[in-house]
């Protein structure tokens, strides 16, 4: 079993002060195995957070980072190949079919995408498809209402996703969990 932390669209310092604490408590060293990030980290101070956590950090480039990043990653974990990208790229964003296109170009049973700052997760053509939102509710261009702070847990073992989703509510942790079976 691999567990991989899904984080993303942390804008730090400029559109959010820091991850909450109580997030912060929740992500120990040593207890995750690699961490998905969908980009916009935009400051080094929260990348090297991210390592602390675990040294095997994916980190695909969103709209406010630096050149150093990649416009997406693939990694093959547990007999699933899983995508990451921001998607600012993406037009319309957000949108079931250019995700699903994404998804068959990257040649991806799960891929994973940010840029709206809101949590999001469904299975779509087969594939499962899932948007962490923003770690520190930091706010959207693209949205009117401020965003609830999340993250996913994701446990991948032999073709099957556990999707534990993390969010901020009312200062409260509230966790649900979804599942994913690759056929």
């Amino acid at each position: 079993m691999t567990l991989l932390l899904v984080v993303g669209d942390m804008h730090i310092p400029q559109s959010a002060a820091d991850i909450p604490t109580k997030f912060r408590k929740l992500l120990v060293p040593g207890k995750i195995d690699q961490i998905l990030c969908t980009g916009n980290l935009t400051d080094r101070a929260t990348y090297e957070y991210l390592r602390n956590i675990t040294p095997t950090v994916h980190v695909a480039r969103g709209s406010y980072d630096d050149r150093s990043f990649p416009v997406s990653v693939r990694i093959e974990e547990q007999g699933l190949g899983v995508g990451l990208v921001n998607g600012h790229l993406m037009v319309p964003n957000g949108d079931v079919d250019t995700l699903a296109a994404t998804a068959r170009l990257m040649d991806v049973d799960v891929l994973v995408t940010g840029n709206t700052h809101r949590f999001e997760a469904y299975e779509e053509q087969g594939r499962f498809f899932i948007n962490p939102g923003s770690i520190t509710g930091a706010c959207s261009a693209l949205e009117v209402q401020q965003s609830i702070p999340s993250f996913v847990l994701m446990e991948v073992k032999l073709r099957h996703v556990v999707a534990y989703v993390y969010q901020l509510v009312n200062d409260e942790v509230v966790v649900d969990r979804i599942e994913y079976n690759k056929e």
